[in-house]
């Protein structure tokens, strides 16, 4: 069964000027070198872009970039801002641009209730006809959304399926039993293999954007069965986030892109680089063989 916006996504990561403003040219030699990889196609201003860190401006700017680098690709944006008029106002951009379709954390900046996040998601799906992904991701809300609430959000018109970035296996596996016909992409790079097992129909993440054609590979031989193959290719993910996590993802995914060739910038303050040689530790880690045939 192929379910709506199903596949690989690059969840896109920001291109910065040396100065951390948004840079149209450092976004663009980004993309380009994305866009070879065999992906699906891109997910445009989540939290691998920066995007608690970026105005709305700049949001909007960066839609429109990538809109006219990708004509041809399957493009998510995410639109998840803390108020629910900047969250419509990209959404309605989005679908200005030719975005196939949207996503969007939850509400995050207060504690809200069950009930505010059903209206906030019951808002932004009206507000546009594309397809809506909501999102669960403990880590970065402060909290899991009952399964009961999700389901409820994913039976909502518009609502298509769920971005899962969550540890919680029994979780994925009851919502893909209670939502048979939703899209459900999973969200942790270095275990991609254990959700697709339970049902995921794709996979949304940030190394997808230096290593894609890895994960191309991996969801290709978990489809086929070959599973000998799907583990050692999950390994090399999984030693990639671990260097990732003694860097800072982020810091240390745009280190690994420079030791490539590809400068998108510093990250914005106050993110930054946690450990004083990470530069040479990612340039080291890219030049191993086992990452470098990845290389797009």
């Amino acid at each position: 069964m192929t379910r709506k916006l199903a596949g690989m996504y690059a969840a896109l990561m920001t291109g910065l000027d040396d100065n951390g403003a948004f840079s149209p040219d450092r976004q663009r030699g980004l993309d380009e070198y994305v866009l070879r990889q065999g992906l699906t196609g891109l997910y445009v201003g989540g939290s691998s872009g920066e995007s608690g860190l970026l105005d709305t401006e700049e949001l909007l700017a960066q839609q429109e970039i990538v809109a006219q680098d990708a004509p041809d690709t399957v493009l998510i944006a995410h639109v998840g801002a803390p108020s629910l008029r900047d969250s419509i106002r990209l959404a309605k951009n989005a679908a200005k641009l030719g975005y196939h379709g949207l996503s969007a954390l939850p509400p995050h900046s207060y504690p809200f209730t069950d009930a505010e996040i059903c209206a906030y998601y019951r808002d932004l799906q009206a507000a546009t006809d594309l397809p809506l992904i909501v999102y669960e991701v403990p880590v970065r809300t402060g909290r899991p959304i009952a399964i009961e609430v999700l389901t409820e959000i994913l039976a909502m018109p518009n609502v298509t399926g769920l971005k899962f970035t969550s540890t919680d296996m029994f979780k994925l596996s009851m919502l893909r039993r209670a939502c048979p016909d939703s899209t459900l992409f999973f969200g942790f790079d270095e275990i991609y293999l254990s959700g697709a097992v339970i049902g995921a129909d794709g996979g949304i993440g940030t190394t997808y954007n230096l290593l894609g054609k890895l994960y191309v590979a991996l969801d290709r031989s978990i489809r086929n069965g070959d599973m000998t193959e799907a583990q050692r290719l999950q390994d090399i993910s999984a030693r990639f986030v671990e260097a990732l996590l003694a860097t800072g993802v982020l810091p240390g995914m745009k280190a690994a892109l420079r030791a490539i060739g590809i400068d998108a910038g510093p990250t914005r303050a106050p993110m930054a680089m946690r450990v004083d040689d990470g530069e040479a530790r990612m340039a080291a880690l890219m030049a191993k063989p086992d990452f470098a045939e990845w290389i797009a």
